[in-house]
């Protein structure tokens, strides 16, 4: 028998506990079939495949409007560059000799064999659809390649018949998964049935999506089996016991949560990410923030009552001036949630009553932003703040000194709310405008939003166009930071939101009861003991950045990114896009 340890092998045993290790009499002399007929070696490389699943990132939303900065300058995709490019066949690889090694394994038992196969079809599964939906068909190869081999010269299947073949893998993988990891079990982390189920109803809402159906956008006959396949999905998780975490603040923050239905294990020290890092003030963290909400974001929250301050019909109806001086007031309770403003309070590492300042000339040099010239310092972070920082998700307990390696909230990378408003939007596409309609009114009664004397809190939509775009809205929000936004506007071939926009942020320059501008050192003076409110400032909008790219590019030749130049050189078979050069068409329809 041909001696071999498989590098990602080497890696996860790395990681496996130190009895097993011990167990193993001399490393160095494994071979396959003791690799591929121990449990405990199959399920250490199969850990060693979950960091594909990611991890909290502070910037996940930085392609969108939700945050500022010009992530698509002139330009910004290219053929040639690495940008927005998704070709992990080392991955594939690696999962695929899992498949095949297991499938022949003599020694494994069927419950261990069909745990791996499971989990492993799955992961297959949701690597293509990533590949998928950046770029439309790619070659769906199942068996394990040899790097020198001719093999690799491999065609690129069909968009459709990717979509196809992950509905298969997902299909395969849901019937032999356990259906439910209870969370108190010591298996919670790894893929189960409903999380299977879940995604596969997610996948077939992209595949029925105007982004692969450009000439039958709405009206294609993918729409019924999506909308089959969330359904299914929905109404399963309810069955088992899923529901809406009361408290929107706490999805996340809350561990093991009624909401969760996959989550990526963090634990300190063993395993952090850096969430908190990026979106705290700086003079909370270790550095300036790295991502920080737009003004165009904070505006697209609602009203209380469900409405947008622009809306006559609305309560808290404001004009555009109006509503610049007094944003914070009478919003949709996930705002306070999920913003951190001016003059707002925030008790981050216990300290109680602490209030967030952004003035130039009255907050900490490192969370600052205006052009006040009466401010002796000029703030150094007009290219890279707008005045608002994040809070959803932060981990206000931890310190100054701690934000940066402790961070260790459990990234959920799927939760019910998304089964939800996918469902919602399938189900409106054919035509059941009302459990559409119902299942927004349960993702707004948990947000806090006034039910209304209709009880519908807010929702005035009653065509299929408008519940569309209500969806679009409520998914916005209810997501907001966690990395799906982009994603939306260009499934529902919307990038027209981005293109040619710029972006604003929001200057606070303290006043006396009488509008005028107060002296900033009296204004300093009482902001470090917390005494300045919001209605002490008033507010001018500031364009972001100050400097360099200040428009978003980004054409309708987006909708599928090019493959990169470098993979065609290697792969005389490939074709390129048709909008970057090639003869691919990467939509079904």
């Amino acid at each position: 028998m041909k001696k071999i340890l498989y590098p990602i092998l080497a890696l996860a045993l790395a990681t496996s506990s130190c009895k097993d290790v011990l167990d193993i009499p001399n490393l160095g002399s494994l071979d396959e079939e003791r690799v591929w007929n121990d449990p405990n070696l199959v399920n250490a490389y199969l850990a060693n495949l979950y960091p594909l699943f990611g991890n909290w990132s502070a910037g996940a939303d930085n392609n969108s409007d939700q945050l500022i900065g010009i992530n698509f300058p002139l330009d910004a995709v290219t053929v040639n560059n690495s940008s927005y490019k998704a070709w992990d066949y080392t991955t594939i690889r690696r999962i695929n000799t899992a498949i095949q090694k297991v499938n022949a394994s003599t020694g494994l038992s069927t419950e261990v064999k069909n745990s791996v196969l499971g989990q492993a079809l799955f992961m297959r599964a949701y690597l293509y659809f990533n590949m998928v939906k950046f770029h439309g068909g790619v070659p769906y190869i199942t068996e394990p390649q040899e790097l020198n081999s001719e093999d690799l010269e491999t065609p690129r299947n069909s968009t459709k018949e990717c979509f196809e073949l992950i509905v298969k893998d997902l299909d395969q993988a849901i019937s032999l998964l356990p259906a439910t990891i209870q969370k108190g079990s010591a298996e919670y982390g790894k893929i189960d049935g409903n999380f299977a189920v879940a995604f596969k109803g997610k996948v077939l809402l992209y595949k029925a999506s105007p982004q692969y159906n450009p000439t039958n956008p709405f009206g294609n006959a993918y729409w019924a089996e999506a909308n089959t396949a969330n359904k299914t999905a929905y109404e399963r998780l309810i069955a088992n016991g899923y529901s809406l975490t009361p408290d929107y603040y706490n999805i996340a923050l809350q561990e093991k949560g009624p909401e969760v239905i996959f989550a990526v294990i963090n634990t300190y020290p063993n395993k952090v990410a850096s969430y908190d890092y990026g979106v705290r003030p700086g003079s909370e963290s270790r550095g300036t923030a790295s991502s920080v909400p737009s003004w165009e974001f904070v505006k697209s929250f609602p009203m209380k009552d469900g409405k947008l301050y622009s809306d006559p019909t609305s309560a808290y109806y404001k004009t555009e001036a109006q509503f610049l001086q007094s944003y914070w007031e009478n919003r949709d309770p996930r705002f306070d949630k999920s913003i951190v403003w001016n003059g707002k309070i925030y008790e981050v590492s216990g300290k109680m009553g602490k209030r967030q300042y952004t003035s130039v000339g009255v907050a900490a040099a490192l969370d600052d932003f205006g052009i006040n010239p009466n401010a002796r310092t000029p703030s150094e972070n007009l290219n890279r703040y707008s005045g608002f920082f994040i809070l959803k998700n932060s981990k206000l307990s931890l310190k100054q000194t701690e934000v940066e390696t402790q961070y260790d909230v459990d990234y959920v990378v799927m939760r019910l709310a998304e089964v939800m408003l996918n469902y919602a939007e399938t189900a409106n596409e054919t035509g059941d405008l009302n459990t559409a309609k119902d299942l927004l009114r349960k993702i707004r009664q948990r947000a806090g939003i006034d039910a209304g004397s209709d009880g519908n809190y807010g929702i005035t939509a009653n065509t299929k166009e408008g519940i569309r775009e209500a969806i679009l809205a409520e998914r916005n929000i209810e997501f907001s930071f966690e990395g799906h936004r982009f994603w939306d506007l260009r499934r529902l071939r919307k990038l027209d939101v981005l293109h040619n926009k710029t972006k604003f942020g929001v200057e606070a320059i303290a006043i006396n009861p009488d509008g005028s501008e107060m002296n900033l050192e009296q204004a300093a003076n009482l902001a470090r003991n917390y005494q300045l409110v919001e209605s002490q400032f008033k507010y001018s909008l500031l364009q972001v950045p100050r400097s360099g790219a200040q428009v978003n590019i980004v054409p309708d030749t987006y909708y599928f990114f090019p493959l990169a130049q470098s993979v065609l050189d290697k792969n005389s078979k490939l074709e390129q896009n048709k909008d970057w050069g090639g003869s691919f068409d990467p939509t079904i329809n």
